[in-house]
């Protein structure tokens, strides 16, 4: 099988116009990507089952090919990081770590071997177990990680011999692209295709009949939408949905050790991370100590363009979102709360919001029940422990959750107790590439990250035989 061939990765006929990309730093146009339109999709997603037979024969030349992707991923780096800077809006260090990952997460799954392995039972039948391939996958990806995320999806599956049609967002495609365009000299041609657009594009790729496993990260409603698209060719879905991660602080909690790491986990890429702390409840004794050591980090980080080194936290990715974020905001100051720090949107061309400290939130505020996904943080009061775990829990999402505490052993135990997919204690919203990632309750559906993510990817195929006379 060829490795090399030089196509590029996105389809390169150009039929459907094109729609603009905005810089958020400035909220100015400052590119355009193609705008497919869905019955293209036809034949994308034939060339991707024609280039699976040939992908899915070899896995050696499938790992060395990762490899060269990996290495191809590093060696564009210089052009990649700042390219997502301008169309995300994240700082540039935080572009090139996303690169960095995307490259790593490529090299970890290249190193995966698919064995196969004996069954045992009591007939008289040699009984082996072996993994198969699905066919072509369609992964559909946000706007908050469009390299990282897209790679958490591709890499496995081109891993286990799928290949992938990928549809990133429309307010983050170029870097993607750009990507697509770098990978073309590793993979084989309709390996790896990237399809921008809007809406109903995504739509349709999720309900195609030809896709086999559809991989979605964004919100809970469109999660749905998605899963019941690809109920109707019963194609396997996983599905990273919201987050509404809750940080318990218990009462021994040393504040000023843990508050850079606090407010970090809930600042990271101006909160725009689906994992990051988005509501923490602190003991009623230390909550003013804790509001005003996260207020004065959110007073004094530098907020600004992702390209200008000086820059802590960047801008909201895009209009719509940077709305939602005021809505939210304005409405918990309606209803009571006090902003200690921030509360608005900075008065500067681009999608700045102040980073924003809220108490004297009420519990039932959108802000605090809701996913605000942005650069706000509340800061709620608790009298005892157990109320403190119930508010955590009291939410439909379950997607990640923290417990903060000098007492590692006690900390552990009230981890346990957290409704969610992962919890960490001292610290949140890390992961490993080798660990699995899913979501509880609404957050999400299947199993990303590691072994798991690869055999999600697979299915098992079994050969009886009759043992020897």
């Amino acid at each position: 099988m060829s490795l090399a061939t030089g196509h590029p990765a996105h389809d390169p006929a150009d039929r459907g116009g094109s729609f603009t990309v905005v810089d958020p730093a400035t909220g100015e146009t400052f590119g355009e990507a193609p705008d497919r339109r869905p019955e293209e999709l036809d034949a994308i997603v034939d060339r991707a089952h024609t280039a699976w037979h040939g992908w899915r024969a070899d896995q050696a030349a499938r790992r060395r090919a990762l490899r060269e992707a990996a290495d191809a991923v590093d060696r564009a780096a210089a052009a990649l990081a700042p390219l997502l800077t301008r169309e995300q809006g994240k700082p540039l260090t935080e572009s090139h770590a996303e690169v960095a990952r995307t490259a790593a997460r490529l090299r970890y799954f290249a190193e995966l071997r698919i064995g196969t392995q004996p069954v045992a039972d009591d007939r008289p039948v040699h009984s082996r177990l072996r993994w198969r391939s699905l066919g072509p996958v369609a992964a559909i990806v946000p706007w908050n990680f469009p390299l990282q995320l897209a790679s958490a999806k591709f890499a496995p599956a081109l891993a286990a011999g799928n290949t992938v049609v990928l549809k990133p967002s429309p307010f983050t495609p170029l870097a993607t692209r750009m990507l697509g365009s770098v990978l073309a000299g590793a993979l084989p041609e309709g390996v790896l295709t990237i399809v921008t657009g809007r809406e109903p594009l995504g739509a349709r790729l999720a309900s195609h009949p030809g896709i086999r496993h559809v991989t979605f990260t964004g919100s809970t409603a469109t999660g749905r939408a998605v899963a019941a698209g690809a109920a109707a060719s019963l194609a396997r879905v996983t599905l990273e949905l919201g987050g509404n991660d809750a940080a318990v602080l218990l009462d021994d909690v040393d504040v000023e050790k843990v508050a850079d790491r606090l407010f970090w986990a809930a600042f990271r890429n101006c909160g725009q991370v689906c994992m990051a702390v988005k509501r923490v409840y602190a003991p009623r004794r230390l909550h003013a100590r804790v509001v005003e050591a996260l207020a004065h980090r959110a007073r004094t980080t530098a907020v600004g363009s992702g390209l200008d080194p000086l820059s802590r936290i960047g801008p909201v990715n895009n209009a719509p979102q940077l709305a939602r974020v005021e809505r939210r905001t304005a409405r918990a100051l309606a209803d009571g709360a006090r902003a200690a720090a921030g509360g608005h949107r900075l008065d500067r061309p681009g999608y700045f919001f102040a980073p924003t400290i809220l108490t004297d939130v009420p519990a039932d505020s959108p802000v605090v029940t809701e996913e605000q996904f942005g650069p706000v943080l509340p800061v709620l009061p608790y009298d005892r422990l157990d109320e403190a775990v119930r508010a955590a829990n009291d939410t439909g999402f379950g997607l990640g959750g923290s417990v903060w505490g000098t007492d590692l052993d006690r900390a552990a135990a009230v981890a346990d107790r957290l409704e969610c997919g992962t919890a960490w204690i001292n610290h949140h919203a890390e992961l490993s590439l080798a660990q699995p990632f899913a979501g509880a309750k609404d957050s999400g559906v299947g199993v990303a990250g590691g072994p798991w993510g690869l055999y999600g990817n697979l299915r098992p195929f079994v050969v009886h035989r009759p043992q020897e006379a």
